[in-house]
């Protein structure tokens, strides 16, 4: 390999190290200028007198002891002298800063929330957060947790869905079921009829693709009549039909 070889440059090579030495040129040429004018700049502020009004504004004005201000400057903070502030001024911060003192503060307490006697039962579609929070392991966050939930829903059908509620595990599960039943007569249910899809799939056991099929199929029947238009559905299981047949109304 010829020595020639490693100073070849294409077109496109020769034009870009064009620009780059362009570039560092005009910075150099920035740099002179600069170092000029702040060169000239300094000169011209060594060559004001010391006696300047300029800078005999700037000079610390020293005070006789009667015109020394209010507030004194010193290396560590700013403070007041105390002579020149008045003596009744004195006297209402030292009486403030007694009673100050001397007040007792008192916190408002909350009363604690009394739990239900062993043996109660609760209708978990009546219950308000007040009443939930009675129950043994609930506080004001499941008990939220469990109101939204039923909203949802429509209604609990059954103990278990507390299964689904948020932050429900096993343990806590098994230590609430025996406080509460459920009354189907306060479920809430959904006329499929008369709903569209996207009114449908608000409810956490209908998904997208489900409420779609379901508005699909009401269009081609005009009408859907009972469980068995759903049959014809591929996107409900067996499952999906047992959790939503108490939530679905056909008339």
């Amino acid at each position: 390999m010829n020595w020639r070889d490693f100073f070849y440059f294409s077109k496109g090579e020769r034009r870009a190290l064009t620009v780059l030495l362009c570039l560092i040129c005009f910075s150099w040429i920035v740099l002179l200028f600069t170092d000029d004018k702040n060169s000239y700049e300094n000169e011209d502020i060594g060559r004001i007198p010391s006696t300047s009004p300029e800078l005999a504004s700037e000079r610390p004005k020293i005070y006789s002891n009667e015109e020394r201000p209010l507030f004194e400057r010193n290396s560590s903070s700013i403070r007041m002298k105390r002579k020149s502030i008045p003596k009744v001024l004195q006297n209402a911060s030292e009486r403030n800063f007694a009673s100050f003192n001397n007040k007792k503060y008192t916190y408002q307490s909350y009363p604690k929330v009394e739990k239900y006697p062993s043996g109660t039962i609760i209708e978990l579609n009546t219950a308000d957060t007040i009443s939930l929070k009675k129950v043994p392991g609930i506080g004001s966050a499941f008990a939220r947790r469990i109101v939204k939930y039923r909203e949802l829903l429509g209604g609990y059908y059954s103990v278990e869905q507390l299964r689904e509620v948020y932050g429900m595990d096993e343990e806590r599960y098994q230590s609430l079921q025996p406080w509460f039943r459920t009354d189907v007569k306060y479920i809430r249910v959904l006329p499929v009829n008369k709903l569209s899809a996207d009114s449908l799939r608000r409810h956490p056991y209908i998904g997208y693709h489900q409420a779609r099929a379901l508005e699909h199929l009401r269009r081609q029947k005009s009408r859907l009549t009972g469980w068995e238009n759903l049959l014809l559905l591929e996107e409900f299981t067996d499952s999906d039909r047992a959790k939503l047949s108490p939530y679905l109304s056909f008339e």
